[in-house]
């Protein structure tokens, strides 16, 4: 593998990569640098979309604008409850990250390959807006804990074939989706919403690709294994 620290790095720099898999990962500073300047990703789930169709209505952002950028977090006086959820946002991003890493690092499927650095542009987009967004002092200090944990949740179901990268993904994605359904409901200053709103309508998407594939027994309990895991994290994400 090339040692070099991957493009990822330019977009989180938080993030010290694993080394790189030889995968270009080019389009990943094109994907952070223009984040603010493209449409929400519940706009561009359109009508024909399933994805779009399967969010309630009122937690899709309006398709005739974008999400309003959110102001600098000094500027607003957070609740101790929304800014649990929101550290926990940016632990989960980095989670994510770091699962589509630990895939392309092991699978040699093509259509796997595909599908982990699609989605991996749209975690890394996450990620640097709560890089940038939110200061170091209220991030969790699990970090070193969630780049390895990621890592290994994406390698090690690579390892046994595209079922189970899907059934892992999908597992995360479910509870990535109500994660941030609920935050919806904790009144976050409006452009904070609809930015969260956005997020979910690409994790729902995730999901959705993710579905669908048949799994057995141990695909079943590995994937309950996999969302309790994710719930776990959140919740030390959220206090820690």
């Amino acid at each position: 593998p090339d040692s070099r620290r991957c493009d990822l790095h330019a977009a989180s720099p938080i993030l010290n990569c694993f080394p790189c898999t030889g995968t270009s990962m080019n389009s990943l500073d094109t994907a952070a640098q223009s984040a603010s300047a493209q449409p929400s990703t519940a706009q561009s789930l359109s009508a024909q979309s399933p994805c779009a169709q399967s969010l309630p209505a009122q937690t899709r952002t309006a398709t005739d604008e974008p999400p309003a950028e959110p102001a600098p977090f000094s500027a607003y006086a957070l609740t101790g409850e929304q800014l649990a959820a929101l550290r926990s946002d940016h632990a989960g991003e980095f989670g994510a990250v770091m699962i589509y890493r630990g895939i392309l690092a092991v699978s040699r499927d093509a259509t796997v390959l595909d599908f982990a650095r699609h989605h991996l542009e749209t975690e890394a987009r996450h990620l640097a807006f709560f890089d940038n967004w939110l200061p170091p002092e209220h991030r969790s200090a699990l970090l070193p804990i969630w780049r390895v944990a990621g890592w290994i949740t994406g390698a090690l179901p690579a390892l046994f074939g595209p079922r189970w990268v899907y059934a892992t993904i999908e597992a995360v994605e479910t509870f990535v989706v109500e994660h941030y359904e609920a935050q919806l409901a904790m009144n976050l200053p409006k452009a904070l919403e609809q930015t969260i709103a956005s997020f979910m309508a690409d994790e729902d998407d995730h999901r959705q690709e993710a579905a669908g594939h048949r799994r057995g027994r141990l695909l079943r309990v590995w994937r309950a294994t996999v969302g309790k895991g994710s719930a776990l994290a959140v919740k030390a994400a959220m206090r820690l």
